[in-house]
């Protein structure tokens, strides 16, 4: 059975691997050298799980291993380079719970290490311990959108999702200038006007307004506030009961044993 695992796990880390160079050589070809840089990006990502395991001793367990290469493909392959953001809407929503998840684990890892550690005289409560994974999680999640906002505000990409909105409440648009909001409701369209080469240039938004990736932030936020109590409750349960709640470890990294 494990030799089964072992070339199942082997079989999925050659085809990633094939499939982002073959998506290099691709964009290669078509000039396309962004998306170079970010297969490029994807192969040295893939080496984050050797890295971890050589260089920290950490054991990280194959099932955990495997989405966290998955994780990687998704996001910068599937994501980026083929626009599944754009054509799948749940696509963001999807990593970004599975995100929280995994950094809860992470996380919960870090304590229930020293936890066991007999050198380690402070013995943390369960509660304590899946509260630490969840904050952890949320911590992470929170500096990623930092970096989204970054990224948008300096080099003008587009990582935080704009999206179509028919409503809107704020007291920008209140005409007698107090600080009463005016809600605006089923918005059909909007004109936004710019300045290019000297010319003014008129570009018109049907569906709504356009909503500059507020309400992307905060959904993200929101999911990966999901996964989180997901995992945490799940590790709450493996500290009480390891033997039952045995399946946690396929996600849970560990010391390696001298």
């Amino acid at each position: 059975m494990k030799k089964n695992n072992k070339n199942r796990d082997l079989t999925i880390y050659v085809v990633l691997r094939i499939l982002v160079i073959a998506t290099i050589v691709i964009q290669s070809i078509r000039g396309n050298y962004e998306n170079v840089f970010l297969g490029a990006l994807t192969l040295v990502l893939f080496t984050i799980p050797t890295i971890i395991d050589r260089k920290l001793n950490i054991k990280l367990p194959n099932a955990l291993e495997i989405i966290i290469l998955l994780f990687i493909f998704s996001a910068e392959i599937l994501g980026e380079i083929q626009n599944f953001y754009g054509i799948f809407p749940f696509w963001d929503t999807m990593l970004h719970t599975i995100n929280g998840f995994l950094c809860a684990a992470i996380g919960f890892s870090l304590i229930d290490i020293l936890n066991q550690r007999k050198e380690f005289h402070l013995q943390m409560s369960p509660i304590f311990v899946a509260l630490v994974a969840f904050c952890f999680s949320m911590t992470i999640g929170v500096l990623w959108e930092f970096f989204e906002f970054g990224a948008d505000t300096f080099f003008k990409t587009d990582m935080q999702k704009d999206r179509i909105s028919t409503s809107i409440s704020s007291v920008l648009i209140n005409e007698n200038n107090e600080n009463v909001p005016i809600k605006l409701n089923n918005i059909e369209s909007e004109i936004i006007k710019y300045t290019e080469n000297g010319k003014i240039i008129e570009l018109k938004i049907n569906g709504g307004h356009l909503d500059i990736g507020l309400k992307d932030t905060m959904k993200d936020l929101l999911v990966n506030f999901i996964g989180a109590v997901v995992f945490s409750i799940i590790g709450l349960l493996y500290i009480k009961n390891r033997d039952e709640y045995r399946f946690a470890e396929n996600f849970i990294p560990t010391i390696k044993d001298d």
